[in-house]
């Protein structure tokens, strides 16, 4: 017996109405939302081209320090040359009505900085996780946002992704039964010339990266807060790489249920992303933490002791949980709502992060 395709149109569907309800107040208000992107790597990509696919929102700002770079950018998405703006002036945004927020898509230790001055500037602000590589610039980000009136969110894409909240709700619903265990993994090698091996840049090592991940997964999936939290870091290859932060990173959180969640991660080695909940009655596993090609396996007992199969994948493609993203982000602005994943979300993780590097004897963060 297969739990399969019937349960995911249904999700879809759900998912079609809820991209509606943005696209419908973007109709209502005459306009789309401007989003101006700061600065303009390789994950400001995708977010690019996720807006591109979106019917509510539209890319109507850059901010960049290679002015060359952002003019052929602007002309592929539509922006004025009179909307590009540097660093050192992108305070100027403020009097631009075509901008609405900002994507902050910047090396970690910058996120702080261009949050707030975004906000100052009257912009509702996208930040990519990690929030920031401190407790107290969290703190200061949400403070400033908060003092501008305008909406903080920290990009959390999988908490707006269809098979996740499909797992979400199969935990919650109780069909797999109790939660009583969690494991979770996810890195990959490094490379030589990579910023986020940078502590001044990165923050911190794997965990602030890719283990981040996990970090949250454990938080969405038991519905809980960790309360106890035990960890080790580890380097391995003395190549070099590793001359700022950690290689390796283990750690494991003890939720107020008795649930223990085990997590690992690395920038040494292959490490494919995954997460496998061990419940009473089941277990539900999903491969990969990516842009797309998720896959949702698991199996359980259900009222007649028939063991039921679980196999599906989400067929969306890159770039569309940026889509979802930006849409999510626009239907606050247009419904003057608080972000599912809001600053307080990004702060959680930042203190849970915190006390993982002091349980393995590490002051940071």
């Amino acid at each position: 017996m297969t739990l399969s395709r019937r349960e995911f149109a249904k999700l879809g569907a759900l998912g079609l109405a809820s991209q509606a309800v943005p696209s419908a107040l973007a109709q209502a208000s005459g306009r789309k939302i401007g989003f101006c992107v700061i600065g303009l790597g390789r994950i400001a990509d995708h977010f690019l081209r996720g807006v591109k696919d979106s019917s509510v929102c539209q890319i109507t700002g850059l901010v960049s320090g290679h002015r060359d770079k952002a003019l052929k950018i602007a002309a592929q998405y539509g922006v004025p040359a009179s909307s590009i703006y540097s660093y050192e002036q992108m305070d100027a945004m403020r009097s631009n009505k075509a901008i609405d927020a900002v994507y902050v898509a910047l090396p970690n230790s910058m996120h702080a900085e261009y949050t707030i001055r975004s906000a100052k500037a009257g912009k509702h602000v996208l930040c990519e996780k990690p929030m920031s590589t401190s407790v107290a610039d969290a703190q200061a980000m949400i403070a400033a946002c908060d003092a501008a009136k305008v909406k903080l969110m920290i990009a959390y894409r999988l908490h707006y992704e269809p098979l996740t909240l499909k797992t979400i709700k199969l935990l919650r619903d109780g069909t797999f039964g109790e939660i009583q265990a969690i494991n979770s993994a996810n890195g990959f090698n490094i490379g030589k010339n990579e910023w986020r091996k940078d502590k001044p840049l990165s923050g911190g090592g794997p965990l602030m990266d890719v283990g981040i991940y996990s970090l949250n997964a454990a938080r969405y999936l038991t519905g809980e807060e960790p309360q106890i939290v035990t960890a080790s870091n580890s380097t391995i290859d003395k190549d070099g790489r590793f001359t700022t932060v950690e290689e390796n990173t283990a750690w494991t959180m003890t939720f107020p249920s008795g649930v223990v969640a085990s997590c690992t991660t690395t920038y040494g080695g292959d490490m494919p992303g995954y997460y496998r909940v061990f419940c009473s009655k089941g277990w539900l596993q999903m491969d990969n933490f990516g842009y797309e090609d998720l896959r949702l396996t698991g199996s359980y007992r259900n009222s007649e002791g028939k063991r039921v199969a679980l196999d599906e994948t989400n067929p969306e493609r890159d770039p569309k949980q940026f889509t979802r993203e930006a849409d999510h982000l626009a239907e606050c602005i247009l419904k003057n709502q608080t972000p599912k994943t809001s600053g307080e979300e990004g702060l959680r993780d930042m203190r849970y992060m915190k006390e993982i590097y002091r349980a393995a004897g590490v002051n940071n963060l």
